[in-house]
């Protein structure tokens, strides 16, 4: 079985990594040479082009920023739907809007193509140990013939339904990091601003009820002043968009998506829009006028 990666960006080179430590056999396609060098070392083949990596493959794994940019290389010219062999599976693990991910998985089944919409959680940190969370919207037959491969790039690959249903989870996850950043963030701008000990306070609430994965993530960078990103603010941005696009479309309000939306906005137009999403809380040291340090 032969596997094509399209797109080897901060989650996607690591993720392909991972499955050449894992013994597939890869052949990679980037807009991007360079990262496409460092995996033909790493192991993997390299394709000149979109459609010559898809005649090749059996999977084609897909991990690309948006809703236009997988369906420019899934369905158009040149992409992978003119070159994908019947009975092949389209992987598309990138994170996009669920109506997108259900015109895609159409197309493809016309063609007589399987598609998996898998998006991921987890950041740079966990596509580089191979620790992330996989949610997988499709056919439940595919998503159990194909389970191995994903399980090679994560801790967690769960089945949450028919098309596009994956990336309505993503959606969700989406909606709780922002939140739970914002909180995190507002937490500790008023321990600093009440003369107490931001480390204190995190290391006194983490074991308790307020304790999250997100908060160990990124209160400690917070506090370090290390907003490299590991998800950026422009990212997130584009998944409350098609948060928000989605609530409206059936019908669920989120007011604090809604606010935590605004205060990312805010940040991007400080010129925080490449850093880390954990720059949140430079929302809320800007309106305090302070600093949360350790």
């Amino acid at each position: 079985m032969k596997i094509g990666f399209i797109g080897l960006g901060i989650m996607g080179k690591p993720m392909a990594k991972n499955l050449i430590k894992a013994g597939y056999d890869l052949v990679v396609y980037d807009i991007n040479k360079e990262p496409m060098e460092e995996l033909k070392a790493a192991g993997a083949e390299t394709s000149a082009s979109i459609l010559e990596l898809a005649k090749q493959s059996d999977v084609i794994i897909t991990m690309l920023p948006n809703s236009p940019q997988v369906e420019e290389v899934v369905l158009g010219e040149g992409g992978v739907i003119e070159g994908a062999k019947p009975g092949s599976v389209v992987i598309d693990m990138s994170s996009i809007a669920p109506l997108s991910s259900r015109k895609i998985f159409k197309e493809l089944e016309k063609k007589g193509i399987d598609m998996l919409d898998a998006p991921v959680s987890g950041g740079e940190p966990k596509a580089i140990d191979g620790t992330l969370a996989v949610m997988v919207g499709g056919k439940k037959e595919v998503f159990d013939k194909y389970y191995d491969i994903m399980k090679a790039m994560a801790a967690s690959v769960v089945y949450v339904g028919e098309s596009g249903a994956g990336n309505i989870a993503k959606l969700c996850n989406q909606i709780v990091v922002a939140i739970n950043i914002a909180a995190v963030s507002e937490a500790l701008i008023l321990a600093k601003k009440a003369g107490v000990s931001p480390e204190l306070v995190y290391q006194a609430i983490r074991g308790g009820l307020a304790g999250s994965t997100v908060m160990d993530a990124k209160a400690p960078m917070i506090m370090d002043r290390n907003f490299k990103p590991g998800f950026r603010i422009d990212l997130h941005i584009k998944d409350l968009n098609n948060v928000l696009d989605t609530s409206h479309s059936v019908g669920a309000p989120l007011p604090l998506t809604a606010q935590v939306m605004e205060i990312m906005q805010a940040i991007k137009l400080d010129g925080c829009g490449v850093e880390d999403h954990a720059s949140i809380a430079k929302f809320y040291e800007k309106l305090a006028n302070a600093e949360i340090t350790r």
